[in-house]
């Protein structure tokens, strides 16, 4: 995040404030188990507490092993860069809404990113998506300079004042168009995205370094993946990471998109999970689930399914541990007032985690045009032991609705849970 043109940012993934079904269902469906600690002295330590079991529990235990990332994780006072209503969930792993149709990423992800993208202290960094302000913040101990560019200018200006106010002296914030990047400030050492254009835009290429890394999320509106891209003899080449959903990069990248998502005609992709990675043929990394992201604890299997030749499993064994699959979808509620929900569900030696009703369901959520959560509807919960059963629902969509995340898994509960022909249909 540095002072340069910018682009939309953040990761969408589990954007919005939570309602009571979220704290009750979708929060443990990604192990929230961070909660406010007793105010103390001071704000900071106020926090501590919570930021340490953040990172045991949910960064650490999810594969971040870099002890500089996790450090920093500690250290760093998200809390600050969320608005006031939002601070008491500060340090649950999901993402928030930071206002102008733009959200905060998860801890998790900015975590991840960070350990990828190998931060060196020599380091001059181009982030594109300011934001809040979080990830430069969390990359500025381990660099020497952050540059971030903000496209949203009340985003850009007030991750700035809370930037410097917070004493981060080697983060520079410009607010602008991010496909341009900063070439006044280039070649950069590293390249962190976290909006989602269409394409690589041909100045950050032009602009990082021989040898230099670019972590990005590239594709389509609701279906893209999280690359590691290295400059080589003056081209990127591509490592896929996983699939993932942010928001998308706005400006000169927003106006070259090609493929748009239809609001009105809400489908998922690979809902009954027949579609299986083509080895050579797809560009997703090894055991990825085509058309869903987010993976945890979950393995595509052939053979025995509800129906086809397919469905996933979920197993989890340690109450709370995240085990779930997440796919966003448009859903503009002015345009489908109904859909009809369904899936098939097989549980074995199923208990709840923590919470009576953390158990394997379907759980729509909708969004407004802030990325603000508004409501969710569920099918389920299901418990114990029972045998390939389908259901369905009819749901009334919200009018504000814009955007819509379906989740599936265990949401904190042990057992097995397999899923399949999970399928959304509008009403018309």
């Amino acid at each position: 995040m540095s002072p340069t043109s910018t682009s939309s940012t953040r990761q969408f993934e589990i954007a919005g404030s939570p309602n009571w079904r979220t704290v009750a269902i979708v929060t443990l469906v990604l192990g929230l188990a961070a909660r406010s600690v007793d105010a103390q002295s001071t704000q900071a330590d106020r926090f501590a507490e919570a930021r340490n079991r953040l990172v045991d529990t949910r960064i650490a235990t999810a594969g971040v092993k870099d002890r500089r990332v996790l450090d920093v994780i500690r250290q760093t006072p998200r809390h600050e860069f969320v608005p006031p209503a939002l601070r008491e969930q500060a340090y649950f792993d999901m993402s928030l809404p930071i206002g102008d149709a733009q959200t905060i990423s998860s801890p998790f992800i900015v975590a991840w990113m960070t350990e990828t993208l190998d931060p060196q202290p020599t380091d001059r960094v181009l982030e594109i998506g300011t934001g809040s302000g979080y990830q430069a913040a969390v990359l500025s101990p381990l660099v020497a300079d952050v540059y971030t560019i903000e496209i949203v200018a009340p985003l850009g200006e007030r991750a700035r004042e809370t930037l410097l106010r917070l004493g981060y002296d080697n983060v520079h914030v410009r607010v602008g168009d991010g496909f341009l990047g900063w070439p006044e400030a280039a070649p950069f050492d590293k390249i962190i995205v976290t909006c989602s254009p269409e394409d690589v835009p041909r100045p950050l290429v032009e602009q990082l370094r021989e040898g230099g890394k670019m972590i990005i999320p590239v594709g389509e509106r609701f279906q893209q993946t999280l690359y590691l891209m290295t400059k080589t003899d003056g081209k990127l080449v591509s490592q896929p990471l996983q699939p993932t959903l942010f928001v998308p990069m706005t400006g000169k990248a927003e106006a070259e998109r090609s493929v748009l998502p239809d609001p009105a005609n809400p489908k998922l992709i690979n809902g009954d999970f027949e579609t299986v990675p083509r080895p050579g043929q797809d560009d997703l990394p090894a055991g990825a689930i085509p058309g869903w992201y987010y993976e945890r604890q979950v393995t595509q299997i052939s053979g025995d399914a509800a129906a086809g030749q397919h469905f996933v499993r979920f197993h989890n064994e340690t109450v709370g541990r995240a085990a779930n699959l997440l796919q966003g979808l448009p859903l503009d509620g002015r345009r489908v007032t109904s859909i009809r929900l369904s899936g098939s569900v097989r549980t074995a030696a199923v208990q709840p985690g923590a919470h009576a009703e953390a158990l394997p369901a379907i759980v729509l959520s909708f969004y407004d045009d802030q990325r603000r959560e508004i409501d969710s509807a569920l099918i389920g919960p299901f418990r114990g032991t029972r045998s390939w059963r389908s259901t369905s629902r009819l749901i009334r969509i919200p009018p504000q609705s814009r955007e819509a995340i379906i989740r599936i898994g265990m949401f904190g509960a042990t057992g097995t849970a397999d899923f399949d022909e999970i399928r959304i249909e509008a009403v018309r």
